[in-house]
């Protein structure tokens, strides 16, 4: 009997264990998107931006490589116009950011 209840509660652990993992990249990406950008950008792959002049984040690959918004984003995103507050990430942020983003594509 009780070595069925250890079992049992053994399984029940290592159920619930990959819950309470970490965060990865993507999804530490996407809360910083949903944080910073979705005031403005539609965030996800379907909706439209509240913003009428903001890209989508979904479409940013077809404007530019991934991989190239990286200096960018370390040296600090500012832009024409005065909606789009200035951004200056660290590293890690980057790397999140980033992995998210290669999720849209």
């Amino acid at each position: 009997m009780l070595q069925s209840a250890l079992r049992h509660g053994l399984i029940g652990l290592l159920l619930i264990t990959p819950a309470l993992a970490a965060p990865t990249a993507e999804q530490r990406g996407k809360a910083f998107a949903q944080a910073n950008c979705a005031r403005c950008h539609a965030i996800d792959r379907g909706s439209r931006s509240p913003l009428k002049i903001a890209p989508p984040l979904r479409t940013l690959h077809n404007r530019y490589p991934i991989e190239a918004l990286e200096e960018a984003l370390a040296e600090g995103i500012s832009t024409g116009h005065p909606s789009m507050p200035a951004f200056e990430l660290d590293p890690d942020q980057i790397h999140d950011l980033l992995s998210y983003l290669k999720t849209l594509e």
